[in-house]
C-alpha cells in the first residue's frame, strides 16, 4: 500500500500529546488531581501498572493467605500473568472471554473460581467496560477478590462512575501511548478505605527510590515529547515495526516480548508527577474528542460484512484508545493485516497470542480449560488506532483495504 503521506507514521493507540510546557511544571500533585478529576480515592503511584498489580496480589496475598490461584483473561497483556513471578507461590488459571468481548466467560469462571482463588482480574481491554458485576457474583461465593485492570482505560465509566469502583483494588497505566503518560507509570486504588491504606502502605514498603530507573524513565518522557508525533513516529516506532516484521518476529513487532526478570520495581519520581499532572487538565477533552470520532467511525465499520466490533453496553462508556476488530476468520485478517500493518496508519494486533502461547508466561500458568473465544482475538482480531492525527481521509483508506480483504 503506498504510503500516505511520506515519512508518516500515525501511532497505534491515542495518547495524549504532550506539550513542552508539561516538561517545565514546577508543582501540581498528580495523585490528589487523578482523585478529583476521576472522582475515585487518593491513589497509590507506581513505577508501571505491572507493578501497581504485583503490590494488590501481595495487599492480597497477606489478607487472604494460602490461597494460589489468580484467575485471569486468557487473552491479555503476558505481563499480568508475569507478576506472579514476584508473588510466590501463586499461578496463572487463564479463562476464556465471552463471545466477541471482552468480558469474562461467566460459564468458566464459575467452574474455575474456588477457594484456592486469591483474586479474579476482570481487564477493560482496549478501553471497554468489562462485566464486573457478573464476575462479583462469582468470585463473592469463593470468598476471592476482584481486581479491575483498567491499564487502558483511564477515565472510562461504568454505570456513571469511573472504572475500579466496583472491583476491590484497581489500577491504570501512565505507560507511552495510554492516554496520560509518565513514560511507565501506574495509579494503584481501592473503594475500601482500609484496603487503599493497606496499598498506600505495601507500595512505601516494595518500592524504593531508584536514580538509574528515574533519569531512564525522564529521557523517555522528553523523547515522547519529541518524537511522539507522526513525523517522529517514522523513526521510533515505524522503522523498528517493519525490521521486527521482516524478521518475522510478530511478538516484537507489537511490543509483547516481555520477561518476569526485566520488570523493575520502584517509585515514581516527583518530576514525572508534576509532568503528568499538568497534562491531566487536558485529558477530559482529548477523551472526549476520542469517543465522538471513534463512535462516528463504528458505525462505519459495522457496515463491513461479517466484522465485529467490541464495544461496549449502554450503561458504559469507555475510553477508545483504538478500535478493535474481530474479522470474519484469520485469512481475512491477515490479507487485512498484509496491506495495512506497514501503511502507516495505526493498524496493528493487540497482543498475538493468548497466554499459553507466550513461552516466557507458560512456566506460571495452570490452564485448565479451553478459551475458543480468546483465541479467536488472537486469530482474528486487529486494531485501528484512534489518534487525533488518523484524518478522516486516512480513515477511509483503511477502510477501503478491509473491503477489498473481505471481497
Amino acid at each position: 500500500m503506498t504510503r500516505f503521506p511520506p515519512l508518516v507514521e500515525i501511532p497505534p493507540t491515542a495518547g495524549l500529546p504532550a506539550q513542552w510546557s508539561d516538561l517545565l511544571a514546577l508543582s501540581g500533585n498528580l495523585a490528589a488531581g487523578l482523585a478529583q478529576q476521576l472522582s475515585i480515592p487518593l491513589p497509590a503511584l507506581t513505577c508501571s501498572g505491572t507493578a501497581a498489580l504485583i503490590v494488590a496480589l501481595r495487599v492480597l496475598q497477606q489478607r487472604l493467605p494460602g490461597r494460589t490461584a489468580l484467575i485471569v483473561p486468557a487473552y491479555t497483556c503476558p505481563l499480568v500473568a508475569l507478576a506472579v513471578h514476584f508473588c510466590p507461590p501463586l499461578r496463572v488459571v487463564p479463562c476464556d472471554l465471552a463471545p466477541g468481548g471482552i468480558s469474562l466467560d461467566a460459564g468458566q469462571l464459575a467452574s474455575l473460581c474456588d477457594e484456592q482463588t486469591l483474586a479474579v482480574v476482570v481487564t477493560h481491554l482496549a478501553g471497554r467496560v468489562a462485566d464486573v458485576d457478573s464476575a462479583r457474583s462469582i468470585t463473592a461465593k469463593a470468598g476471592a477478590a476482584i481486581i479491575e485492570d483498567a491499564a487502558q482505560a483511564m477515565g472510562a465509566l461504568d454505570e456513571g462512575r469511573s472504572v475500579g469502583l466496583k472491583g476491590d483494588i484497581a489500577f491504570f497505566s501512565m505507560a507511552l501511548g495510554k492516554g496520560l503518560t509518565t513514560a511507565e507509570g501506574g495509579v494503584l486504588f481501592s473503594s475500601n478505605p482500609e484496603l487503599n491504606l493497606a496499598l498506600q502502605r505495601q507500595c512505601r514498603q516494595d518500592l524504593a527510590f531508584s536514580i538509574g530507573w528515574e533519569l531512564k524513565r525522564i529521557a523517555g518522557l522528553w523523547g515522547y515529547t519529541v518524537f511522539y508525533r507522526p513525523h517522529g513516529l517514522y523513526y521510533v516506532y515505524g522503522k523498528p515495526l517493519r525490521r521486527a516484521l521482516a524478521n518475522g518476529d510478530m511478538v516484537a513487532a507489537v511490543g509483547d516480548d516481555f520477561s518476569a526478570q526485566a520488570i523493575p520495581l520502584h517509585t515514581l519520581g516527583r518530576y514525572r508527577q508534576r509532568v503528568a499532572a499538568a497534562a491531566l487538565a487536558r485529558l477530559p477533552a482529548f477523551l472526549r474528542q476520542g469517543r465522538e470520532r471513534a463512535l462516528r467511525r463504528v458505525d462505519l465499520l459495522r457496515q463491513l460484512p461479517g466484522v465485529g466490533v467490541v464495544a461496549d453496553s449502554p450503561d458504559k462508556q469507555g475510553t477508545w484508545p483504538f478500535i478493535l476488530l474481530l474479522m470474519p476468520d484469520n485469512k481475512t485478517r491477515d490479507a487485512a493485516m498484509e496491506s495495512l500493518w506497514t501503511s502507516g496508519l495505526g493498524v496493528t494486533r493487540l497482543f498475538i497470542h493468548t497466554l499459553a502461547g507466550y513461552p516466557a508466561v507458560t512456566s506460571f500458568l495452570q490452564p485448565k480449560l479451553l478459551s475458543p473465544n480468546a483465541q479467536a482475538l488472537a486469530t482474528r482480531g486487529l486494531s485501528i488506532t484512534n489518534s487525533p492525527w488518523l484524518s478522516d481521509d486516512m480513515f477511509g483508506r483503511v477502510l477501503a483495504q478491509l473491503r477489498a480483504a473481505l471481497g
